[in-house]
């Protein structure tokens, strides 16, 4: 995680037994338990609650509670001194006597500065100072720390346990400066019914300040900054009075929705019974309702603004563009008058979300200082990225992404089903085109996504800092924060998997028929869920008691749940095979069903009575029995059929195909990668359906013409074939990112042939029905081209380059009667011969 791309931070602990790694002498090290915790009295209040929260980590870790206090005249032996830069005296000293220097951070976001001083003044041994450029710059600072010292940020989240230490020394010439690359980087609770309504109810008693602090918590350790509350007939500002102060307590900035103008939650809409949500028709009470929200919102934040249809709908197809931008401008003098600031003094956005952005495509604009706020499809697949030559907006430009979704073509809302490589190579697309201002990520219930919201929220802090080759690392370094060094590997390799396997098609769209039983496909695919399961059981079965809480969360769960889950639509399928055959397996095909649709609800019980019922209702969403995109109201068993005994037949209830006439090339075992100065082919690791796959760098490339020595790919095949064949290229679902007519193309050659060149979404919509559809349920666009070989024996197929963006994840060449199957054939083509 973040500590492994720092160097120079080496915090060294005696375990409780008192075995000790090597201690340096007393100088070379800072001794925390030693230390008092120094915070100026006229810091802004979340200097002084992360002073608190590191007092009550270090107590967590060591069994000491250290004190805190608020003079440093105070101070006899070691301190830690935390405090802002403009605030904190001591700080303010020690800059002016040059122990520190504040020119790395000076003038930055959100910056902070981390040292140790020797001997600071003449009554202090020794200072470990945490500066920042402003609250939540210290506060970063102050949580870097407690990550360092062993507390997860999900210590509480996920039940990760602290291990405990009788001491903690940090080594003396510790130096470190951060600071975030993204500037607003958050997450959106939404579609929290009925798990996280349900658990905030029992636990809290709704979604109140005593919820949001755990959850603003959870936001700056995992150096988050913002955040738009639960909507779901919730309303953050109405609800408890105390929840803008605990946001003001915590730093955190406050935005709504997409839909929810000028911090009002819809909901309110309803309450107030303010009529028609209808400028044309209720102007004065909508401008009334939108005033009122801006007077009550006094803490940091976002102000969304912009207009859409009552409840999350489109405006009329009617409406006009200047009506819009006449709405703006209503809603920007509100904010101008009740602030007593011009408008731009106040950060805005204007979501650029489904309809909207065809808004914007059509001409319509905002003012230059509002940040306009792209979109994916809702399915983790960006719509739209600025030009690079495109002038600056001095809003800049934010993405709101993906998690979860309620809509077409269905809801997606049960468990994560978002790998990391997909999330990188979308997110990265909006780094390199220059889309810094804001990113938030709608996260559904919050849990069960703590592992893409830690990687959401340590990309978004430095893009920079992590390629798509370190993904891996990524992902072991956080297993091994919060399980320790020993299993890491191997949970990576878990957590790794069950997203890739989950993100093939989300649960609930499963059924009988998703993938090809006359194949052995679908037999395949259980194979492998089970086989992840098996060593998911095997290392839990080797965890100390301590873990097994937060492993259950964060690696088991989903994966017995979800194992659980395919095999019982595999044994629908095997049932609906012998019964059409008569055959005398049918029954137990059906018992099986049966069986495993009950265990699905005993796996959900497991977790619900974790930590004696701590996460009771957060896996109470239903995920079986969907007949279009909205959730069934109770979970329904697939159908099973049985059969009279009497009628049964012998035989094997499946015949297996295994007749073949194609081949499967998977994307990275291409025999020749030709690169050009500018522009070379990357392999993304295990990003895709079934394996890895290619990609220009840099992404911001510009179009090439294919032919001669551009950048391609070369495949070099043998086929015993001659004549007209067909090659699918299974190409990741991005989108016509630039809205060009031809969309984003790839060409294709056998040979010596002229290139073929295709677009690869020029069909896209991204409406709730079409192609669309398609490409994201299956979470794959695939397209054909035509060629012929006059001859069998060695072949070279040839991908090219035209757009960039265009994401390669293999190529089947299919010469006639290739039995279709939803992941395609497997590679045939196993060594990797690349020259």
């Amino acid at each position: 995680m973040i500590r492994n791309l720092i160097a120079g931070f080496l915090i060294l602990c005696f375990s409780v037994s008192g075995r000790a790694q090597s201690i340096l002498s007393d100088k070379s090290t800072f001794a925390v338990t030693d230390a008092v915790i120094y915070v100026d009295n006229r810091e802004p209040e979340l200097v002084k609650t992360s002073a608190t929260a590191l007092q009550e980590d270090i107590e967590r870790v060591t069994g000491k509670k250290i004190p805190i206090v608020t003079t440093i005249d105070q101070v006899r032996k070691n301190v830690i001194a935390i405090g802002t830069i403009q605030q904190s005296s001591f700080l303010k000293y020690l800059a002016s006597q040059k122990k520190i220097s504040t020119n790395a951070i000076q003038g930055k976001w959100e910056a902070s500065l981390t040292q140790i001083i020797h001997k600071p003044t003449q009554d202090i041994e020794q200072a470990l100072v945490v500066a920042g450029t402003d609250r939540r710059g210290a506060a970063y600072g102050v949580f870097e720390l407690s990550k360092q010292f062993g507390v997860s940020p999900w210590y509480w989240w996920a039940d990760v346990p602290v291990q405990k230490r009788k001491e903690i020394y940090i080594k003396s010439d510790v130096s470190l400066t951060a600071a975030p690359k993204v500037k607003y980087r958050g997450l959106f609770i939404n579609d929290e019914a009925p798990a996280l309504s349900g658990w905030t109810k029992e636990k809290f008693g709704g979604f109140n300040h005593k919820f949001y602090e755990k959850f603003f918590e959870l936001i700056l350790r995992l150096k988050g900054n913002y955040i738009w509350p639960a909507m779901w007939g919730n309303a953050f500002y109405a609800d408890d009075s105390l929840n803008i102060k605990a946001a003001d307590k915590y730093g955190v900035v406050i935005g709504t929705s997409h839909h929810e103008p000028l911090m009002r939650a819809h909901d309110e809409w309803r309450r107030v019974g303010g009529g028609q949500w209808n400028y044309e028709t209720n102007q004065e009470k909508l401008k009334q309702f939108w005033r009122d929200g801006i007077k009550r919102a006094t803490n940091e934040k976002i102000v969304s603004i912009g207009m859409r249809g009552d409840g999350d709908a489109p405006m009329s197809r009617e409406t006009a563009t200047a009506l819009l931008e006449h709405i703006v401008a209503d809603q920007r003098e509100i904010i101008r008058d009740v602030t007593g600031k011009p408008a731009a003094e106040t950060p805005q956005l204007w979501a650029l979300y489904k309809e909207v952005q065809e808004y914007y495509d059509k001409g319509m604009r905002v003012p230059d200082d509002v940040t306009l706020l792209l979109s994916d499809d809702n399915w983790g697949n960006l719509r739209k990225l600025p030009r690079l030559d495109e002038k600056p907006r001095k809003g800049g430009y934010g993405i709101y992404y993906h998690f979860d979704y309620v809509g077409g073509p269905r809801n997606y809302k049960w468990l994560n089903t978002n790998p990391l490589p997909r999330i990188w190579e979308q997110m990265h697309l909006a780094w390199e085109y220059k889309v810094r201002d804001i990113w938030i990520v709608n996260v559904g219930d919050i849990k069960p996504m703590e592992f893409p919201i830690s990687f959401f929220l340590d990309y978004a802090w430095n893009p920079e800092k992590i390629d798509a080759d370190a993904l891996m690392a990524y992902t072991e370094n956080w297993a091994a924060d919060q399980f320790g060094k020993q299993h890491a590997s191997d949970i990576a390799f878990l957590l790794a998997k069950y997203g890739k396997y989950n993100s093939r098609r989300k649960p609930e769209l499963l059924d009988a028929n998703t993938y090809n039983l006359l194949t052995g496909e679908w037999k395949a695919v259980v194979d492998e869920y089970m086989a992840l399961l098996k060593k998911a059981e095997e290392i839990n079965d080797g965890l100390p008691a301590a873990y097994k809480d937060a492993y259950f969360q964060l690696v088991l769960h989903p994966i017995k749940a979800c194992a659980n889950l395919n095999a019982m639509y595999y044994y629908a399928a095997l049932n609906k095979q012998a019964y059409s055959n008569k055959q005398k397996e049918t029954n137990q095909y059906a018992d099986k069903v049966k069986e495993l649709y009950t265990n699905d609800s005993l796996i959900t019980r497991q977790y619900h009575q974790l930590n004696n019922g701590k996460w009771n209702h957060l896996m109470s969403q239903t995920h079986i029995g969907y007949t279009y995109w909205q959730q069934p109201n109770q979970q329904k068993m697939p159908v099973v059929q049985y059969i009279s005994t009497d009628s049964t037949v012998a035989g094997n209830a499946i015949p297996v195909q295994t007749t073949r006439q194609g081949m499967s090339i998977a994307a990275d075992q291409y025999t020749k990668a030709v690169n050009t100065n500018n522009i070379n082919w990357k392999v993304l690791p295990d990003h895709g359906r079934t394996g890895s796959a290619m990609t220009p760098f840099p992404v911001t490339a510009s179009e090439q013409k294919p032919g001669g020595n551009s950048p391609h790919l070369q495949y070099d095949v043998v086929t015993d074939n001659q004549g007209a064949f067909t090659i699918n290229a299974y190409c990741s679902p991005t989108l016509n990112l630039f809205r060009d007519e031809n969309g984003l193309q790839y060409a294709i050659s056998v040979d010596d042939e002229q290139p073929q060149t295709i677009s690869l979404n020029k069909e896209d919509k991204t409406s709730d029905k079409g192609i669309w559809n398609k490409w994201v349920a299956e979470n794959i666009i695939i397209k054909s081209s035509t060629h012929k070989i006059t001859q069998s024996g060695k072949h070279t197929v040839k991908f090219w380059m035209v757009s960039p963006c265009v994401v390669l994840q293999k190529l089947v060449l299919d010469f006639g009667g290739l039995e279709h199957s939803y992941l395609g054939p497997e590679a045939t083509l196993k060594k990797n011969a690349k020259q």
